[in-house]
């Protein structure tokens, strides 16, 4: 995501709470809410790759594995 995109993402958020929004920016704003919340989830994703987690046994295993396991 660039800074275009956050500025403009911004300038809509602004405008609705001012003025409110046309369809087409209120469709516009959408929109960039879902490529900005893909963004983060994929980097919170990435983080928790570089988790760990210690086990009451003493072992330490990656964050999703030790996460799946306790779903089961």
């Amino acid at each position: 995501m660039d800074k275009k995109m956050i500025a403009r993402i911004n300038e809509l958020a602004k405008k609705k709470k001012s003025e409110g929004l046309t369809e087409a920016e209120t469709a516009e704003q959408k929109e960039l809410y879902k490529v900005y919340l893909a963004e983060i989830r994929g980097q919170f994703s990435k983080t928790l790759d570089n988790v760990s987690v210690k086990e009451a046994d003493g072992r330490v295993v990656p964050f999703k594995e030790a996460y799946s396991k306790q779903g089961q």
